[in-house]
């Protein structure tokens, strides 16, 4: 297990890992469309297959991909905009099958769903249970890998301050977490099906990805006539903090890659991510009180653009 920076590089020095280490089979990397940009942009992601409307990969476009070229594979578990997960377990044999390592990017689930053991290496993000936002590079004893200069770099790094302290305090977020971890994401679970109950009901408004087989914590939506950008202004006055377009870049205001490739809106939308339980005592009252606040939102924003009550 090495610590890096972030969970981006943490992707890129898995990527790199594998793929150098396979180099003389092939340096092609399959990924999926809904992928983070980290991934997508990496200059051997040769072949992205495409999701559905949920946002969910065919099993069998996932194996068709894989070639006698491909270095390795990657997939998420879940899709942290809009919940979706995939279908590691299948996706895995497909890969084990041909002989291709599979790499799984749990960043958005570790320590708020269980994991799979259908991987040969893990990318994880201390922040998504609480911890440091340290990422987190997993490789499986067995695993054909070779660290990169780059990520050797970041390894050496962290043997020096201030990692540990960070290494530490992500070992004491992890130990808080786990015991209550099945509790915390049925939970969460129950408040997301809730606000997505409410949302269907609501005028010209989408609720996107998997209503069953998603992450416990994660829901995006869009509206049609709306600024996300806008909305998720008028939600911060209200007290809640949300997000808006690629969860990957939204520092950039980019319209989401994910909901492109699901045939969604992408402009409109916004993305709520529940904290854990341990860290937002009053999370329940919290979605209570985004339920009532958020269509009300919705139609003054639309107002403003002179789309009320349409």
């Amino acid at each position: 297990m090495s610590f890096l920076a972030s969970s981006s590089e943490a992707l890129v020095a898995g990527l790199s890992g594998m793929s150098h280490a396979r180099r003389r089979v092939g340096s092609r990397v399959v990924a999926t469309a809904v992928d983070r940009s980290v991934v997508l942009n990496n200059a051997s992601t040769e072949a992205i297959v495409p999701v559905d409307r949920d946002g969910r990969v065919s099993v069998a476009d996932f194996a068709a991909a894989l070639t006698a070229d491909t270095a390795l594979a990657t997939l998420q578990f879940g899709n942290p905009e809009v919940g979706t997960r995939q279908p590691v377990t299948e996706a895995f044999a497909a890969c084990r099958a041909r002989g291709i390592p599979l790499l799984l990017d749990a960043s958005a689930a570790l320590g708020r769903a269980e994991l799979p053991t259908d991987w040969d290496v893990l990318v994880g993000d201390g922040a998504s249970f609480g911890g440091p936002p340290l990422g987190i590079l997993v490789v499986r004893t067995g695993t054909r890998f070779t660290l990169p200069y780059a990520a050797e770099a970041e390894h050496r790094r962290a043997l020096a301050a201030p990692w540990p302290p960070l290494v530490a305090a992500l070992a004491a977020a992890w130990t808080a977490v786990l015991p209550d971890s099945a509790d915390d994401a049925a939970d969460a679970s129950r408040l997301i099906d809730h606000l997505r109950a409410e949302a269907r009901r609501w005028p010209d408004v989408e609720v996107l990805g998997d209503p069953i087989d998603r992450l416990p914590h994660v829901l995006t939506l869009s509206a049609l006539y709306v600024d996300g950008e806008r909305l998720v202004e008028e939600l911060d006055r209200a007290g809640f903090a949300v997000g808006s377009g690629s969860a990957c870049a939204s520092s950039r205001l980019e319209p989401s890659h994910v909901l492109a490739a699901m045939g969604a809106l992408t402009h409109g939308n916004i993305r709520i991510t529940l904290p854990l339980r341990a860290i937002q005592a009053d999370r329940a009252e919290a979605m209570a009180r985004l339920a009532l606040t958020l269509p009300r939102a919705i139609e003054r924003v639309r107002t403003e653009l002179g789309a009320g009550g349409l």
